[in-house]
């Protein structure tokens, strides 16, 4: 390789001060922003929902398997939850409502330990639901939590919407007010109903993951006895 001499290296370096530079980016451009996403091991939009098993509150056993073929949306509750009061004041009711009037089937689970709002007896179930005009197809005990962890579900409220095909097409918070002021349904985006539209409408869920706001689920096992 021949060596430059230094008039030819001044050259060579004169010639690049003189390129163009690169446009600048107008001073109005939006930043890009980082996609929301879920912590690992939480079983996603596009996967398959995990299968499962539960008694509900009147003691027939219920599997995600006998609702094959159609919508259901999964909803983890707890009463004393102030976030999910703020649902149960009558919106989290209307949307079960027109969701099962549209044919989707509504499983509400109940993850929480006993005593922390979370129920053994299907009694005392019964009765939150009626106390509070609940409208889900189906009110579902998880004492173990094991369904809750199966999920992934971290709080109350925490929702999954699964298509016919038994593949999750929502995981996430229900709507984008995370607040537990009951003002604040006002004007929300309700991630749930979206995903339901989206699908009735046959397009893809638009928004398929939100983060989920509310009380922490509380499990058996993180409770002290």
């Amino acid at each position: 390789m021949k060596r430059l001499t230094v008039a030819a290296f001044s050259a060579l370096a004169l010639a690049a001060c003189q390129q163009p530079a690169a446009a600048p980016e107008p001073a109005d451009a939006p930043a890009a922003a980082a996609p929301a996403t879920a912590e690992a091991g939480t079983p996603m939009a596009g996967q398959a929902a995990p299968a499962f098993t539960l008694v509900d509150a009147d003691g027939t056993q219920r599997s995600l398997a006998d609702f094959r073929g159609k919508t259901v949306v999964l909803e983890w509750t707890n009463e004393g939850c102030p976030y999910v009061k703020k649902h149960y004041t009558g919106a989290m009711q209307a949307l079960q409502r027109e969701a099962v009037a549209d044919g989707v089937v509504w499983l509400t689970i109940i993850s929480s330990a006993p005593g922390t709002q979370g129920f053994v007896e299907g009694e005392a179930a019964r009765q939150w639901k009626s106390r509070t005009n609940g409208a889900s197809t189906h009110l579902l005990l998880d004492p173990t939590g094991e369904v809750g962890k199966l999920y992934d579900a971290k709080t109350t409220p925490d929702m999954r919407v699964i298509d016919g095909e038994g593949r999750l097409v929502y995981v996430g918070g229900i709507d984008d007010r995370p607040t537990n002021k009951v003002e604040d349904l006002e004007g929300a985006n309700n991630y749930v109903r979206a995903a339901l539209d989206d699908l009735e409408a046959g397009r893809p869920v638009r928004t398929a993951f939100a983060t989920p706001y509310g009380c922490s689920v509380k499990y058996p096992e993180t409770v002290e006895g």
